[in-house]
This record gives structure tokens, C-alpha cells and sequence, in this order.
């Protein structure tokens, strides 16, 4: 099939380069503007864009996609379909309308649950055992179209949102090579999604880091893997932000006792791999934890540096 492509971050890499090896035809990729990254404030060009430039694919890269003059310069590719992957910018009915199937998203989440911006991070969040890819037919709403295929995978206990974003864009890309198949036989059946059955995932900002210790451990965890690698989860220590990377929750019946006469925050135990932090229900072992100027390390090679006692508070 000819496609046109619109997409942008590193997600969206592996569908592109899914539907090339596919033997489809991308006529036109569409990504954001470059924009300036560092202190240098040098452009830094989208993954997509160096990943169509790579295949010498044209590359269109306009500021609002809406306007007349970007979509007089759309007509000017070939396109039997659209297919869209974390473009980043809404499309107007009158684009959607443009090729013979339509525009296709790639979104990552099992639709209906999880619209919106930031669907990997939600799940991790949220508690959810499973998640995966929706090929939506795309309408005027937000995530909003019908369903016209999914594939799922295990979210395991130990994801992050690198891994399963890494997972899903391989995911993602599998996903639309079997749809486009279906979709040229005639066998896709779209789906109406159930707006009740929904959930909201907003975009993810970075005070949601700061970690409140009078929760729950096990949903101070997900959020530490959820917010890995930006914007990472935070507290405080003697006056500098210490991020912790990598933690485990501690819900033993053993510990239970020790921890409800402890402060949410106190530094329950220091041992040579580990610190173990009192939380409103629970406790987390952290294993892995940066201190403000200092690089990332494991909790053994920052207990070398950093003389952390039991009972001291963090926060």
C-alpha cells in the first residue's frame, strides 16, 4: 500500500520501519519541527525525520498541520491510507477524509481504557496487568474512533516506562503490518468504543514525581517505574533532591508491625545493598537512587559516599 506517515518520537520508529520491511510504500513522512535541545540550543531532528531520511523518504514538517498550506502540500503525495503514530498534532475531518481508508493510529493502550497523551506511563500507575496496541480508525475526537484491531502483552512487575514503551513501539509495529493485511482483505470489523469504559490519561508533568511517603508502597513503586526515565520520581535529603530509580515494596506482615510506629519517610534500616523507607501502609527497599550533583548509582556505591543512619527522615 502507499502510505502517507505521520509521527515523530522514537515510538513511532518501529512502525515506520515495520511497514518498510513489509514492502509497503511510504510516500511521505510528516513529523514536528526540529527543535532546539541542551545548552547549545542546537536543532535536533525527530527520530521520525532521521529514520525517513535514512530511506529517502520526503519529510514535511509543518508547524499546524491544519492549514490550508500543509494540506494543499498532503495532496501532493499518494496515499491509500494514513497511518498515525504519536504525531503529536490533531487532524482536521477534512484531513482525515483525504485518503480512500482513511488514517489509521497506532495508539498504546487497549482501547478504551487509557486515552490520551501518555497511556504507557498510566498503566504503570494505574496497577494494570496487561496493556498493548489499538489500531483506531481515526475521527475528529481524541482517540475516540472505532476499534479495528488490538495485540496485548504482560505488563511484568518490573517495567518501567523505557521498557514497555520499548516493548509497545515493537508491538506497535507487528500490530499495523497484520491490520493493513486484514484491512485489504475486506476482514476488519470496527469496533465502537465504549465511552463509559474509558479513562483519561493526561500528560505527564514533573511534580508528579515527588514522592509522597504517606502512601502506599506498592503505588509509590509504580509510579517510580511509571516516571523512568523522565521525569523521575523525587524527595528530599539534608536539602538536595535525591531521585530514587529503582525500589521494591516491602508489604511482609513481619515489617507491618515495625513500620506503623515509624514517620512516612524515616529510614527504617541501612544495609550494604540497600535502605529501607517507612510509607503509610508498607515500606520500599530502594536499590538504586541519585543524589542532587551526583550521577545515578546503586544504593551500595551511594552508602559508600553518603553516611544515611536508621531513623533519619527523608522529605
Amino acid at each position: 500500500m502507499k502510505i502517507v506517515f505521520m509521527g515523530t518520537p522514537d515510538f513511532a520508529v518501529g512502525a515506520m520501519e515495520a511497514l518498510l520491511e513489509a514492502g509497503h510504500e511510504i510516500t511521505l513522512a510528516v513529523t514536528q519541527p526540529d527543535k532546539a535541545r541542551g545548552r547549545s540550543g542546537q536543532l535536533q531532528a525527530p527520530p521520525v525525520k532521521e529514520c525517513a531520511l535514512k530511506h529517502h523518504i520526503p519529510v514535511f514538517q509543518p508547524r499546524r498541520i491544519k492549514t490550508p498550506e500543509a494540506m494543499a502540500e498532503l495532496r501532493k503525495y499518494e496515499a491509500d491510507v494514513y497511518i498515525v503514530a504519536a504525531f503529536g498534532q490533531i487532524l482536521s475531518q477534512e484531513i482525515l477524509d483525504m485518503p480512500r481508508y482513511g488514517c489509521l493510529n497506532i495508539h498504546a493502550s487497549l482501547l478504551p481504557g487509557y486515552r490520551g497523551a501518555s497511556p504507557i506511563q498510566h498503566v504503570i500507575i494505574g496497577g494494570e496487568r496487561e496493556t498493548g496496541v489499538t489500531i483506531m480508525q481515526m475521527d475528529a475526537g481524541v482517540d475516540t474512533g472505532d476499534m479495528l484491531y488490538k495485540k496485548k502483552i504482560p505488563i511484568e512487575d518490573t517495567d518501567t516506562y523505557q521498557s514497555l514503551h520499548d516493548k509497545l513501539a515493537v508491538l506497535g509495529g507487528e500490530a499495523i503490518k497484520e491490520a493493513l493485511d486484514l484491512l485489504q482483505e475486506g476482514r476488519l470489523t470496527p469496533e465502537k468504543q465504549d465511552d463509559a469504559a474509558s479513562c483519561h490519561a493526561p500528560m505527564i508533568e514533573k511534580r508528579m514525581g515527588h514522592l509522597d511517603f504517606s502512601g502506599n508502597a506498592v503505588d509509590l513503586d509504580r509510579l517510580i517505574r511509571a516516571l523512568t526515565p523522565w521525569p523521575s520520581a523525587y524527595t528530599s535529603y539534608h536539602g538536595k533532591q535525591l531521585k530514587i530509580w529503582r525500589a521494591v515494596p516491602v508489604e511482609s506482615a513481619g515489617a507491618g508491625q515495625e513500620l506503623s510506629q515509624s514517620a512516612p519517610g524515616t529510614v527504617l534500616s541501612v544495609d550494604r545493598d540497600s535502605l529501607l523507607i517507612s510509607c503509610g501502609q508498607g515500606a520500599l527497599r530502594v536499590l538504586e537512587l541519585q543524589l542532587e550533583g551526583k550521577k545515578r548509582m546503586s544504593a551500595r556505591d551511594f552508602l559508600l559516599g553518603v553516611r544515611l543512619e536508621p531513623g533519619e527522615l527523608l522529605g
